[in-house]
């Protein structure tokens, strides 16, 4: 008389694992941070609350923009508005923008971060700027 289990599993064969639904935690972020990271070849937005944790990001080449449109003013305007969008879930209605970098898109980013809705409360630059720079190369002896 073998007792038939069919819930046991062989010894050698892997239990199947269930995956966790990710959990998406909608805390309340009225102020928040918007770090405009604006070069010649992108711009990358990043929403986060007082403390640096982000919120929401968005970047030029992850909105179908590819190659030198990607560096544009209309990319980063629509990049500034899909992460100030996503933003808006946690309840963002006031935002301090830094800004860095030389890219063409700084202005309008901002603009439309504020036309979303959020409030921009300042703006501030925070480009690197060298005070002496690096150390020019050696002359040329021709």
């Amino acid at each position: 008389m073998a007792e038939e289990n069919n819930n046991q599993q062989p010894e050698g064969a892997k239990k199947p694992e269930q995956k966790a639904a990710p959990r998406r935690r909608y805390r309340s972020v009225p102020f928040a941070r918007v770090y405009v990271n604006c070069s010649f070849n992108n711009t990358i937005i990043t929403f986060t609350d007082e403390k640096g944790g982000v919120i929401a990001w968005s970047t030029s080449g992850g909105n179908g923009f590819r190659g030198t449109k990607k560096g544009t003013p209309f990319a980063a305007q629509i990049t500034a508005s899909k992460a100030a969008a996503r933003a808006a879930e946690y309840g963002v209605r006031q935002a301090m923008v830094f800004v860095s970098g030389p890219g063409p898109g700084r202005e309008t980013a901002i603009r439309a971060v504020a036309q979303s809705g959020i409030h921009v409360v300042s703006i501030k630059d925070v480009t690197p700027i060298p005070h002496n720079g690096c150390r020019p190369p050696k002359a040329r002896r021709v």
